[in-house]
């Protein structure tokens, strides 16, 4: 009796010890995670309002990317700095309001559908409802590339504008939330051509896999063809934990960050599997101790150059980018408290 009494408690105190360790660690990891999240938003934020206070025009990565970081960030109990989340919204619909004849002409504003379709999303993410002016800009959209399969990016700028899965991923996305019921009919016939490319296509590169996903996930593809984009990403993660834009790259934080946000979204994998936590760990290694994460930009430049408070000089833009789907990642591993 006492043999077997003393047997059962070396066997208890062998199964709680590992699951003690675990708990431990978890914690610790957590822990880690939101120190990254909390050092990264204030420089986001500073970048945000730098790019508003310098320049008129809506920028993807300075206006959208921000209010998705200071958005996710909100509902999982961070601290923002709410004037300045308001004041990238009222950026938003001024620029898009100084174009509303252009867009009810079928013409647009500087960047096409890029920047309509990331503005609207700024817009959606901030629960704006469709009104004169957004209908202005999905009439525009759906101007946009008639006659084609599918939609095209307004220009090449890698990684962030390198594929046209991204335009598609955004333009779809703007036509489903923001799209008139008399437009309806259009936006269905366009979606469900742009479906077919997109189940077609064979991806190239990290940013074509990753926007290839996010399409199948907002237009309900099956979950076994989205189960292969999963699979095939997770391929493709460096013995580092990151992902790199392409094969011959070094890991990096902005497709890494995408990465992890397009396989958390589907909701086919758990925030807890192994490939999950080595690329969340990436990142939180491969912070700088300001908050920011470096990425090497690769695009040429087009417009004049400005400070928006953001380090690295010419490379800011994409690492503001990287840095701000870095953040996103992060938050994804954290519950919502609201």
């Amino acid at each position: 009796m006492d043999r077997i009494c003393f047997s059962c408690s070396i066997l208890t105190l062998a199964l709680c010890v590992p699951i003690s360790l675990l708990a431990g660690e978890q914690v610790e990891h957590t822990a880690q995670v939101r120190s990254a999240i909390q050092k990264s938003i204030p420089l986001i934020e500073t970048a945000s309002a730098g790019s508003a206070r310098e320049r008129k025009c809506f920028t993807c990565h300075n206006q959208a990317l921000a209010v998705l970081v200071l958005d996710e960030a909100r509902q999982r109990g961070f601290k923002i700095d709410q004037a300045n989340f308001q004041r990238q919204i009222d950026h938003t619909t001024k620029h898009l309001k100084r174009g509303l004849e252009n867009y009810r002409a079928g013409k647009g504003q500087g960047g096409g559908p890029d920047t309509a379709s990331y503005a609207l999303w700024t817009l959606e993410l901030a629960g704006q409802k469709p009104d004169d002016v957004t209908t202005a800009v999905t009439g525009y959209l759906l101007e946009r590339d008639k006659g084609r399969t599918h939609w095209t990016r307004n220009s090449t700028r890698p990684p962030s504008m390198s594929s046209d899965t991204n335009t598609n991923y955004f333009v779809i996305r703007a036509l489903q939330i923001y799209g008139s019921e008399a437009q309806q009919p259009e936006i269905t016939a366009r979606i469900a051509k742009a479906k077919q490319w997109l189940l077609d296509l064979k991806p190239a590169s990290t940013e074509e896999r990753v926007f290839q996903l996010r399409c199948f996930q907002i237009l309900g593809i099956d979950e076994p063809i989205q189960q292969t984009s999963v699979d095939q990403l997770l391929k493709l993660q460096n013995r580092d934990g990151g992902w790199s834009q392409l094969p011959e790259m070094k890991s990096d934080a902005y497709a890494t960050g995408t990465v992890l946000v397009a396989l958390l979204r589907s909701h086919l994998i758990d925030v807890d599997q192994p490939a999950i936590r080595k690329g969340i760990q990436y990142l939180i290694d491969t912070q700088q101790d300001d908050g920011s994460w470096h990425v090497i930009s690769h695009a040429k430049p087009f417009q004049t150059y400005f400070e928006t408070g953001f380090p690295y000089g010419k490379d800011q833009f994409i690492s503001v980018t990287g840095s701000s789907w870095a953040t996103v990642a992060l938050l994804l591993t954290l519950p919502e408290v609201n």
